[in-house]
């Protein structure tokens, strides 16, 4: 069985350990398309740009990033992660997206969501309380437009009446688009009859936390009559790699603390994180991949195959890094994943032949 291991971005700028200095939203969006030109050199498969409008994070417009990215390498998969739809209109993301497939063929995707984060929602105008009905409206709309090249789109709450329009360019095949979420029943559900790929942000608590989740996207999909084979059920998780274990988990605790302590000043769910909680994370059964690729230990390779296995998963993003780290490490990181990480990973899964040789039951 064939998987995919990609990584994930948000191209983050927050003040660096040892120097408390932040790096700027410009030298960041450079750097970032530097980390890419290397993941596609190391033969990883996928790069996903998320989209944010906050000071800590300096990529508010995926495109653009990906456009660049796409004009730079030969054969890496580029996503949005995610393009958050309900503060966009679903045209000009379609427009967009086709724009970029002409410069790399059929390695363009949507990986739609409705943000992590909900500042979009002031500064584009939109009323939070729609928050979900925008996101279902708007989805609707762009796989319409994805199967259709003339448009007959009838008058929506939050979408305009288009009556017989043609929208342009055309890619030579559908854009492949899939929704992204955090772990809500209602967009399991909503992906599954939608026939659309489901990305799972799996980024705190345990692993099997998400089996029943995955298991309602499957039994859904099979009931609405899709095909499961056309439909990668993905998970996104926080992680970092480096040439030696203890400094990786060392290094990588004063940005992950840094991000969830911010998070939840802002998010009442969360709480600030503890060492004994991060030491918790990125053991043998959290959700946080942190270590180095030692062939002869237990490894983040390791781990990955275990989340794989136990979910079913097709897809895995280790989302690199978190917040910020230094450029040069950060590149370290991508070729120890593309080059020790990646190739173990696969060559452990090459002789599954189905997901269905996994521990997720569909039909109990």
């Amino acid at each position: 069985m064939n998987v995919e291991l990609g990584i994930s971005t948000f191209g983050e700028t927050t003040p660096l350990e040892k120097t408390g200095k932040t790096i700027s939203h410009d030298e960041r969006i450079r750097n970032l398309i530097e980390e890419v030109e290397l993941a596609d050199q190391v033969g990883i498969d996928a790069y996903a740009i998320g989209e944010h409008h906050r000071k800590d994070f300096a990529v508010s417009a995926p495109e653009i990033i990906i456009a660049m990215a796409a004009a730079k390498t030969k054969q890496i998969h580029l996503s949005s992660a995610t393009t958050n739809l309900p503060t966009i209109d679903p045209i000009r993301v379609f427009e967009q997206y086709a724009t970029i497939d002409a410069m790399a063929p059929g390695r363009i995707e949507i990986m739609a969501g409705r943000g992590s984060f909900t500042e979009a929602f002031d500064l584009f105008g939109y009323d939070l309380d729609n928050y979900d009905e925008l996101f279902k409206e708007k989805l609707d709309m762009l796989v319409e437009i994805n199967r259709n090249e003339i448009l007959d789109w009838p008058q929506g709450k939050f979408t305009p009446k288009v009556d017989h329009i043609g929208i342009y360019p055309r890619p030579k095949k559908p854009l492949k688009i899939s929704l992204a979420t955090g772990g809500n029943p209602n967009s399991t559900i909503r992906a599954a009859e939608m026939g659309l790929p489901i990305v799972y942000a799996i980024i705190g608590g345990q692993m099997d936390a998400f089996k029943p989740l995955v298991q309602l996207y499957r039994v859904v999909a099979e009931k609405t009559g899709h095909k499961l084979s056309e439909m990668p059920v993905s998970a996104h998780s926080w992680g970092w790699l480096s040439d030696d274990k203890e400094k990786a988990i060392k290094e990588y605790f004063y940005p992950t603390k840094l991000l969830v302590d911010t998070i939840s000043k802002e998010r009442p769910q969360w709480t600030g994180m503890t060492y004994e909680q991060y030491l918790e994370s990125i053991g043998e059964n959290g959700v946080i991949f942190v270590g180095d690729a030692d062939t002869d230990a237990d490894t983040v390779a390791d781990k990955i195959i275990k989340m794989m296995e136990l979910l079913g998963l097709k897809r895995f993003y280790l989302h690199l890094p978190i917040a910020s780290m230094p450029h040069k490490d950060v590149l370290k990181a991508i070729e120890i994943y593309g080059k020790e990480v990646v190739p173990k990973v696969k060559k452990y899964f090459k002789d599954k032949s189905k997901l269905n040789d996994f521990s997720i039951k569909w039909k109990e």
